[in-house]
C-alpha cells in the first residue's frame, strides 16, 4: 500500500508560544481508514490544518500526493486542496446558498457540467436525510444538519483523501452511524479517510481502522507510549 501522506519530524508553532505539534511523524497508506484521537487541546485540530494544508509547520517535512508540500509554490496549493474533501468542526457553509447549492460547490468549482451535477447533489443529501430540506438556508438549519451538509459537500467529489474534524459531534447516534457508513462506503472506494474525534465508541465500528493518538502535541503508539521523538532524545 502506497504513502498518501507522510511527516517527517514535523512541529508547528503559533507565534512565539510554546510548540502545538512536536516531532511528529508518521505515515498515512493510500485507501486506509484512521481515526486521530486525544483529550482536548492534545492538537488534533492542527495536525488536521497540516493535512489540508491549511497551514504550513514550523520545521520538519510534510509529503502529499509524492510532493514536499512545504516547498510547494503557493499556486499550485489550490489544485492539492481539491484532492481533499474537508469535514469542518464550525461547518462553513456559505449563509448565502441554499444546501443544495452549498453541496453542489465542489462540483461547480471542479468545472462539472451542470447537466451533471443535479442527480449526485440530490442523492447525497437522501443519503444523509436532507432530501427534504434541500433548498433551506444555513440559518434556518439546525446544528446537526447544517453538518450533514458539510459532510455532504465534503464527500461528493470523491476526494482521494477525506479529512473530518469531529463529523459527528452534532448529531444523534443513529445519524452517526449512518455517517460513518458512508465514511466507509468513502474509503472502500479508495479514499484515504481521517477521522478526529474524542468519541471512543466510534471505533469500534469500523474494525479496519487504524487508531493514532495524539497526547500533548505528541503522537503515542497503540501502547500509549511516546513513539516520536526516538527513545535516546525521550529520556533525556
Amino acid at each position: 500500500m502506497a504513502n498518501i501522506v507522510q511527516f517527517e519530524n514535523v512541529g508547528l508553532r503559533y507565534g512565539t508560544g510554546p510548540e502545538t505539534l512536536s516531532d511528529v511523524s508518521f505515515a498515512l497508506g493510500s485507501g486506509a481508514f484512521y481515526f486521530l484521537t486525544g483529550a482536548s487541546g492534545a492538537g488534533k485540530t492542527s495536525l488536521l490544518r497540516l493535512l489540508y494544508l491549511a497551514q504550513r509547520p514550523s520545521r520538519g517535512i510534510i509529503r502529499l500526493f509524492g510532493e514536499d508540500t512545504v516547498m510547494l509554490p503557493r499556486d499550485r496549493l489550490p489544485g492539492f486542496r481539491r484532492r481533499i474533501g474537508v469535514v469542518f468542526q464550525d461547518f462553513r457553509l456559505v449563509p448565502h446558498l441554499s444546501a443544495w447549492d452549498n453541496v453542489a460547490l465542489p462540483l461547480r468549482v471542479a468545472g462539472v457540467p451542470e447537466a451533471q451535477v443535479e442527480q449526485p447533489v440530490h442523492e447525497m443529501l437522501a443519503w444523509v436525510g436532507l432530501a427534504d430540506r434541500a433548498r433551506a438556508k444555513p440559518a434556518t438549519l439546525s446544528g446537526g444538519e447544517q453538518q450533514r451538509v458539510a459532510i455532504a459537500r465534503a464527500v461528493i467529489g470523491r476526494p482521494e483523501m477525506l479529512v473530518a474534524d469531529e463529523p459527528t459531534g452534532n448529531v444523534d447516534p443513529d445519524m452517526a452511524e449512518r455517517l460513518l457508513h458512508l465514511f466507509d462506503s468513502l474509503n472502500r472506494l479508495g479514499t484515504t479517510v481521517v477521522v478526529a474525534t474524542h468519541d471512543l465508541h466510534l471505533l469500534s465500528r469500523i474494525p479496519d481502522a487504524i487508531m493514532m493518538r495524539l497526547d500533548k502535541g505528541r503522537l503515542l503508539d497503540p501502547t500509549g507510549s511516546l513513539r516520536y521523538p526516538p527513545p535516546d532524545r525521550a529520556r533525556s
